[in-house]
């Protein structure tokens, strides 16, 4: 039993294991120290490139989402007058700033009042699409 332990306990040594996965290895590798070693590191070779797959389809995923958002605008209009047009992406940034501070927020508030006061709306324009018009609430 001693020598199990020894075993159980060089396993966990060399590759920081608890003592659980430990002796799972040690067990699924009939007693074989070297044999439950490699099983182990195979095992976190599988994880760690799994791992890496999962994060490079993020990846790819945000810079896909992060372009498509450059291609869209946001564009302020009186009438049919273009008053400010800028990237999707921008006007996110604006409005995590927004909840971010309290200040911002009463800024943003008060320039949503004013441009619904002057009959301001606002346009999203996504490539491939027609454009769709957020018409301002309250009286026009």
């Amino acid at each position: 039993m001693n020598s199990e332990l020894e075993k159980i306990d060089l396993i966990r040594s060399r590759l920081g294991v608890g003592y659980k996965e430990a002796r799972e290895a040690l067990d699924a590798a009939g007693g074989d120290v070297v044999q439950a070693l490699i099983n182990l590191e195979e095992e976190r070779k599988h994880f760690t490139e799994k791992i890496q797959d999962r994060g490079q389809e993020l990846l790819e995923h945000l810079k896909d989402l992060f372009h498509r958002s450059q291609e869209t605008k946001i564009k302020v209009k009186q009438g049919e007058r273009t008053v400010l047009e800028l990237p999707a992406s921008l006007g996110a940034l604006g409005l995590v700033g927004t909840l971010a501070s309290s200040q911002l927020a009463v800024l943003g508030a008060l320039g949503a009042v004013t441009a619904m006061a002057r009959n301001y709306t606002l346009e999203i324009e996504r490539p491939g699409q027609d454009e769709q018009n957020v018409e301002p609430a309250g009286p026009t």
